[in-house]
């Protein structure tokens, strides 16, 4: 442990911690991502620990962007209240790419998720939460289909933190669709993104075990699965949630409740677009005993109801993500393979980085296409098992 002491001015009131903030001692103040809602709360921090410091060893990257940004002041010959003035925001410098463009570190966001939704505390679990979700509608408003790229890329091969890695997809999926195609007001669109986020953590932990799980369930395991829609509400309730809206979207959101969208209240509508963004997820996602579907197939899961007819929400979800969504790898005409990057004008005409040849060999660098010109036009979608090449997603991110 290294640890660096931090003045108290350079930490932002109401805005997420860009690191670990720890004592004086190396005792723990705050996660990553924390945010710091008073200045009262503040001083109560400091005095706890004596005073704030950071652990380079653990939060390095962080810390170093932010010392190289107050070099650069210095260099610059910054005048000394600009200088005082500067905040800890280093944690969101270091994640700009070219052209201004936000790139999460979304493995530290999986990682963060994974420990918010499978221990939750009611000490910190509001700031925790709240500043993750704020997160995630910052870039799928900014970024949505970086996001929608990230997210579906990631929940095609991740049986680790599969959990928390379907929930921010749902959430995200969710958030899209209700402010680009559903038209719901602002704080409608930041409750179903909450709801997608909550809905599974009263069984965050036996979601990543069975998706490391040969063996047949067991039937303690049905019966947690089979109720934990109503234990999530419990644990939220437990845990500070009192707003009616999001509690009773994450009891209902496994309820079979087909038919029109006007029959229902707005809490059965989220329940219904995060129960269709549920399934298209769960489809995607692989587990150590089967390969995961083809997107084809989880769209198509999600658009048609328990009455196998079309389902609004469904509808509203396919139309927003297109046929062939971003992360999903889908054949070209020319018998290229590549993955999506980015929505098309239409559902079926998506922006493409092709990874292998006609020949089947990779191209080294991905090399975009637009599949709207016949040459590149989508012929089928290709199972994640059978692109051989490892992409890096950061590379795939920059191209969008």
């Amino acid at each position: 442990m290294n640890l660096v002491s931090l003045n108290i001015e350079s930490i932002q009131i109401g805005h997420p911690l860009p690191f670990v903030l720890r004592g004086a001692d190396g005792a723990l103040l705050a996660q990553k991502g924390y945010v710091i809602r008073t200045r009262d709360e503040l001083v109560t921090m400091v005095a706890r620990g004596r005073q704030l410091c950071v652990d380079t060893d653990e939060s390095g990257g962080s810390h170093r962007a932010y010392l190289a940004q107050l070099q650069r002041m210095l260099i610059a010959d910054t005048n000394l209240g600009e200088i005082a003035a500067m905040k800890m925001t280093a944690g969101e410098q270091e994640t700009r790419a070219r052209g201004g463009k936000t790139l999460p570190d979304w493995p530290e966001l999986q990682l963060r998720a994974t420990q918010i939704l499978r221990a939750p505390s009611g000490g910190d679990f509001s700031g925790r939460f709240q500043a993750l979700h704020d997160e995630l509608a910052r870039h799928c408003e900014q970024t949505p289909d970086a996001t929608l790229l990230a997210l579906i890329y990631l929940s095609a091969q991740e049986t680790r933190m599969y959990s928390a890695t379907h929930s921010m997809l749902v959430s995200c999926v969710c958030m899209v669709v209700a402010r680009e195609m559903l038209r719901w007001p602002q704080s409608q669109v930041q409750q179903v993104g909450y709801v997608g986020l909550s809905m599974n953590i009263a069984m965050t932990e036996l979601q990543d075990q069975l998706a490391q799980q040969t063996q047949p369930l067991t039937s303690a395991q049905i019966a947690a699965v089979e109720d934990h829609a109503a234990r999530s509400e419990t644990l939220l309730r437990q845990l500070g949630v009192a707003d009616p809206l999001w509690l009773e979207a994450v009891r209902c959101h496994h309820h079979r409740n087909p038919g029109p969208l006007d029959k229902k209240t707005e809490a059965q509508q989220m329940a219904r677009l995060v129960q269709r963004a549920d399934i298209f997820g769960a489809r995607l996602a692989p587990r150590v005993a089967r390969s995961p579907m083809p997107v084809t197939a989880a769209m198509q899961a999600s658009y048609y109801d328990e009455d196998h007819k079309v389902d609004e929400m469904g509808a509203a979800l396919v139309k927003t993500l297109g046929v062939y969504p971003p992360g999903a790898f889908v054949r070209l005409a020319s018998q290229e393979v590549g993955v999506v990057i980015r929505r098309g004008t239409t559902a079926t005409t998506p922006r493409v980085a092709v990874v292998t040849n006609r020949d089947g060999m990779p191209t080294g660098e991905p090399i975009p296409r637009e599949s709207g010109m016949p040459p590149w036009k989508v012929t089928g979608v290709v199972a994640f098992k059978d692109v051989r090449v490892t992409l890096p997603l950061d590379r795939l991110l920059s191209m969008v």
